[in-house]
C-alpha cells in the first residue's frame, strides 16, 4: 500500500497497491539492482479547478506506475535476507477529470495523464522458506512533479511473496547446455 504523507494528504487517500520486480545479484552477492514496477492506487480529491474542465472532482481513483531502478546492499544472516536501497524512478501518473454533456445528459470521465521522475529509498527484510521468500518492504517515494500544486510524498509498505527463479535458471542453462550457473550454488563444468 502507499500512504500519502504530509500536504499530499489532502488529495489523496491510501488504496490497495502492488509491486513487481527483479532482485539481481552483483559479483559481489551484498549488492544488488533492483528494476521494480510500483503500481499505486489512490483515492483522488482534486482542489483546484482545471482550465480544460469545467468541474472538479471528488472521490475518484488516480494511478501512479513508477518503474524504479535501485541499487542496494543486503546482509544475509541465514535465511534471513536484510537490505536497503536507493534509486530514481519514471513513471506515469493518471489523473480522473469529469467532462459534463448537459445537452446529452452525459457525465464523461476522462485521465489527464503525466509523465514523472521521482526518487525512492527503502529497506527490507525477507526470510527464506523451500524455493520462495516471505518479505516487507517500507520505502520513501517522492515524484518531483506536483499533483494539484501540491508534492507528492508517499510512505510504502509492501508485504508478500518473493520467488527465487535462480534455480530455474540454473535447469534453463543445463537444457540449453551452456556451463556456468545463475544462483552460484551449482559448479561450473
Amino acid at each position: 500500500m502507499g500512504f500519502p504523507i504530509g500536504k499530499t494528504k489532502e488529495i489523496l487517500s491510501p488504496k490497495f497497491s502492488g509491486s513487481i520486480g527483479l532482485d539481481i545479484s552483483l559479483k559481489d552477492p551484498k549488492f544488488f539492482v533492483s528494476p521494480t514496477l510500483y503500481t499505486l492506487s489512490f483515492k483522488y480529491k482534486q482542489p483546484l479547478i482545471d482550465p480544460d474542465f469545467v468541474y472538479r472532482i471528488e472521490d475518484a481513483n488516480t494511478n501512479f506506475y513508477t518503474l524504479s531502478f535501485s541499487g542496494g546492499i543486503r546482509k544475509q544472516m541465514r535465511r534471513l535476507n536484510m537490505y536497503g536501497f536507493a534509486g530514481p524512478g519514471i513513471g506515469l501518473t493518471s489523473e480522473p477529470r469529469a467532462r459534463v454533456l448537459a445537452d446529452q445528459k452525459l457525465v464523461k470521465m476522462e485521465s489527464k495523464n503525466h509523465l514523472n521522475f521521482s526518487s525512492k529509498i527503502g529497506a527490507g527484510a525477507d526470510y527464506k522458506f523451500n524455493g520462495f521468500f516471505l518479505g516487507l518492504e517500507l520505502g520513501y517515494l517522492h515524484n518531483f512533479r506536483k499533483i494539484q500544486n501540491i508534492p507528492v510524498n508517499i510512505f510504502t509498505v509492501m508485504v508478500g511473496l518473493k520467488s527465487d527463479i535462480t534455480q530455474i535458471g540454473d535447469k534453463v542453462i543445463d537444457v540449453i547446455g551452456i556451463d556456468g550457473s545463475i544462483s552460484g550454488k551449482k559448479d561450473k563444468k
